[in-house]
């Protein structure tokens, strides 16, 4: 199955011009999806990071139109160096919307790898080979999390790291999960993988993005792979998290707990409601 999803943007890429979605062409097998909203302060480092790793990746970057001028630095990059890519898209649309675009223009373009992962360093840029190695010896999703054995958080304070201990476990018991970081951000997939999921019908946004996705994965029977990585807090710039978010996730959780998810197209229209 494919992601049957519009992506309404253009296409930057290949020394700073606007292409054609046919003239891409993978240099790597492995894409790099990174939602922005206002990180003009990390995106040139966090893109720095991933070009110097000795596994070479591609780049993706979907941005919503960040009134900070994100994506005219991306644009700058994207001048001198190949194998960075820019989805400007004219709004903010949302996390989840964000990376099911991404992930589209990762599918449409022969990516066989797909990783995730937030701008701001909070999640290490050197950790991408781990997943990714982890995806290639059999994994078909593999996540990086703070909380298997070896995982751990920097930076936050005790009341955070309660709250984001007691949300995972009230998520585990609600959707009868057995991973550990239900909300974790950092994955890799196999290309197969996301065909398998679908990510069209997925209609959760927010961090409940992340937990309805591992949960259309268990459901399709596929192989989770849980490694553990230092999660830190963010280095420069300010948390999209608030208050509405949390809740409107709160009620998304509910709805996927008391509905049994399955491959029905028309199954989750009605949740719709709280993104």
């Amino acid at each position: 199955m494919s992601i049957h999803i519009e992506v309404p943007v253009a296409y930057a890429g290949l020394n700073g011009r606007c292409v054609s979605v046919e003239t891409i062409r993978p240099g790597a097998d492995c894409l790099v999806v990174i939602p922005t909203y206002n990180e003009r302060e990390n995106i040139a480092a966090m893109i720095g990071a991933l070009r110097s790793l000795s596994e070479p990746v591609d780049i993706l970057v979907v941005d919503d139109n960040s009134p900070d001028g994100t994506a005219a630095v991306v644009r700058k990059l994207i001048a001198s160096q190949d194998g960075i890519y820019l989805l400007h898209r004219p709004a903010k649309q949302g996390l989840g919307n964000a990376y099911k675009a991404g992930f589209a223009f990762a599918l449409r373009h022969g990516w066989s790898y797909i990783v995730q992962m937030d701008a701001d360093f909070s999640h290490d840029p050197t950790d991408v080979p781990r997943l990714l190695a982890a995806c290639r010896e059999g994994g078909d999703v593999v996540i990086g999390s703070r909380y298997v054995k070896g995982g751990r958080i920097a930076g936050w304070p005790l009341k955070r790291w309660l709250l984001s201990r007691c949300a995972n476990l009230t998520t585990q018991i609600m959707l009868r999960s057995n991973i550990k970081d239900v909300t974790a951000g950092f994955k890799c997939f196999r290309k197969e993988a996301l065909e398998k999921i679908d990510l069209s019908k997925v209609a959760s946004e927010g961090y409940i993005f992340q937990v309805e996705v591992n949960h259309r994965a268990k459901l399709e029977k596929l192989s989770i792979k849980q490694i553990p990585i230092c999660f830190t807090d963010r280095r420069q710039g300010v948390s999209k998290m608030g208050k509405d978010e949390a809740a409107a996730g709160l009620r998304q959780l509910w709805k996927l707990a008391c509905h049994k998810v399955t491959n029905n197209s028309n199954e989750l229209t009605s949740y719709k409601d709280v993104v």
